[in-house]
C-alpha cells in the first residue's frame, strides 16, 4: 500500500478549482452586480461547495475502495429512488426547462449527477463479478444495458440529454473494455443512432438545436445566439487573450457564461494560452487517471477507475466541442471549472475514490 495518494493528480484537480473560482467571478461578476447587486454572488455560492468538495475528496481518499463494491447495490438503490422523486411536481425543481433538482433553500441538488456515478459503481461490481458477459448476450450484457436504459429514462424525464449521453457512453466503454464482442458495439452504435434521432424529431426544441447548429446564423437572435456569442468569444482571444477582467461577451451578450460556456470566458480571456494551459491540465487529470486503472490489482478497482475517468473525459470533450460548435448544444458543464455545486460535488467524490485507489497500486 501506498503511504501517499497521487500527488500529481491531486495538484492538477486543486490547480483547476481555484482557477474555475477565479473565472466564474471574472464571467459571472457583472450579471450577479446587475441582478443581485452582488458581484461576488455566484462565487460565494461556489466557493461553499468548494471547500465540502474538497474536504470531501481529501476524507475519501482515505477510505478503503473496496467499501463501494460491498455497498454497490444500496448506491444504486438510493440514486434510482432519488430519480423517481426529482420528476414527481412538487418534490422536484424546475430549472432551465428541466425539473432535475431538488431544492435546498437557495441551493440545487442534481441527483442525476450522484446516478452517474453509482451507475460506474454497480458496473464496475458487476463486470469484476462476472464472467458471463464475454459469452453470452443474453446473460450477461443485456442485464447491465437494462438497468442502464432504467436510467438513461428516468434522466430523459427530466428532460437532460445531455447528462443520459454521457451515463450510457461511460457504461459502453466499460463493456468495450471488459472484452465485449465488436459484433455488440456495431449493432449497439445503429440502434442507438436510431434512438438518439427519434429522439430529437419528438422535441422540438432539440431539433432547433439540430438547426442551428448546421447554421446558427439562420436564426441568430434564437437558437443560434448562444454558439455565435461563444465563437464571438473566443474569436478576439488571439495568443494571450483580452486580459483578466477583460471580457466583452460576458456583458449580457454570452447567457449565463459561468457555467456551460465558461471556456469561451477563458478563451477569450486568455487566448490560446490559457487554453493549452487548461487543457495540459485536464490531460494530466486523465492520464494519471488512467494510469492509476492500468496499474490496479483488481479487476473491481480497474474498472471503477476507468469508469470515473472516462466518465471526466468524454464529458469534458463534450463541453468543449459545444463551445467551439462541433456538436450541437447540450447543457454539459465542464468538470471542475464551470459554476454547479452537483456536478462539482460528485466530480470530487470521484477524484477522492481514484486518489484512495491510487494508493493500493501494484
Amino acid at each position: 500500500m501506498k503511504k501517499k495518494f497521487d500527488i500529481s493528480l491531486f495538484i492538477a484537480v486543486i490547480i483547476l478549482i481555484f482557477f474555475g473560482v477565479v473565472m466564474i467571478y471574472s464571467a459571472s461578476s457583472i450579471w450577479a452586480d446587475y441582478k443581485f447587486d452582488d458581484s461576488f454572488y455566484y462565487v460565494k455560492r461556489q466557493l461553499v461547495f468548494v471547500i465540502i468538495g474538497i474536504f470531501l475528496m481529501i476524507v475519501i481518499s482515505k477510505i478503503d475502495y473496496n467499501i463501494y463494491q460491498k455497498n454497490s447495490n444500496r448506491i444504486l438503490l438510493i440514486c434510482f429512488i432519488l430519480l423517481i422523486l426529482v420528476i414527481i411536481p412538487g418534490i422536484g425543481s424546475i430549472r432551465n426547462g428541466s425539473r432535475s433538482w431538488f431544492g435546498i433553500g437557495s441551493f440545487g441538488i442534481q441527483p442525476s449527477e450522484a446516478a452517474k456515478l453509482g451507475m460506474i459503481i454497480f458496473t464496475s461490481k458487476y463486470l469484476s463479478k462476472s464472467t458471463k458477459f464475454l459469452k453470452s448476450y443474453k446473460e450477461g450484457v443485456f442485464p447491465i444495458l437494462g438497468i442502464l436504459f432504467i436510467f438513461f429514462a428516468l434522466i430523459m424525464l427530466q428532460p437532460d440529454l445531455g447528462t443520459g449521453m454521457i451515463l450510457v457512453m461511460s457504461i459502453i466503454a466499460m463493456l468495450f473494455i471488459a472484452g465485449v464482442n465488436m459484433k455488440f458495439f456495431i449493432g449497439g452504435g445503429v440502434l442507438g443512432l436510431i434512438g438518439v434521432i427519434i429522439l430529437i424529431i419528438i422535441a422540438p426544441y432539440r431539433m432547433d438545436r439540430i438547426t442551428s447548429f448546421i447554421n446558427p446564423w439562420k436564426d441568430p437572435l434564437g437558437t443560434g445566439f448562444q454558439i455565435i456569442q461563444s465563437l464571438y468569444a473566443i474569436g478576439p482571444g488571439g495568443l494571450l487573450g483580452t486580459g483578466f477582467l477583460n471580457s466583452i461577451q460576458k456583458h449580457f451578450y454570452l447567457p449565463e457564461p459561468q457555467t456551460d460556456f465558461i471556456f469561451s470566458i477563458i478563451s477569450e480571456e486568455f487566448g490560446i494560452m490559457g487554453v493549452i494551459i487548461v487543457v495540459s491540465l485536464f490531460s494530466i487529470i486523465i492520464y494519471r487517471g488512467l494510469k492509476i486503472s492500468l496499474k490496479c490489482k483488481d479487476s473491481f478497482s480497474k474498472y471503477l477507475s476507468f469508469g470515473m475517468t472516462f466518465q471526466l473525459a468524454f464529458q469534458t470533450l463534450m463541453n468543449l466541442m459545444v463551445v467551439i460548435g462541433m456538436i450541437p448544444v447540450t447543457g454539459v458543464t465542464l468538470p471542475f471549472l464551470s459554476y454547479g455545486g452537483s456536478s462539482l460535488l460528485i466530480t470530487l467524490v470521484s477524484i477522492g475514490i481514484l486518489l484512495n485507489i491510487s494508493r493500493y497500486q501494484k
